[in-house]
């Protein structure tokens, strides 16, 4: 199933704490955690198809590229930490929603301890 920019960016808001952002202008949507403003997900159109940013654990980017066509090297990001999917269909909802998850956990803020 093909996804349109405005379910990419209703599946990043399904997510607590999370604010849509356009610090570029334009349709990149810049998808934050509300409460340490870090980014979890960009969100864009190239070629007439949505693309998503999400951020990966170095040891899954290169599983995830394997696995699906549409992962691919993160455009204009880190592609140690980053990957960017093609939301062509060539993905399944549950992927991607893990994929997001995944991203959404490892910028979420920090939970400080007192000790």
């Amino acid at each position: 199933m093909i996804i349109s920019r405005n379910e990419a960016i209703l599946l990043c808001k399904s997510f607590p704490g999370v604010v849509e952002d356009y610090p570029f202008g334009g349709d990149h949507a810049v998808m934050r955690h509300m409460a340490n403003r870090k980014m979890f997900a960009l969100i864009c159109v190239r070629d007439e198809t949505v693309w998503m940013n999400l951020k990966a654990e170095p040891e899954h980017v290169v599983a995830y590229q394997a696995k699906y066509a549409s992962v691919v090297p993160a455009y204009h990001m880190n592609k140690k930490h980053w990957v960017s999917v093609i939301l062509d269909g060539s993905i399944d909802s549950e992927a991607l929603r893990k994929l997001v998850a995944e991203s959404y956990a490892l910028t979420a803020p920090r939970v400080r301890r007192l000790e």
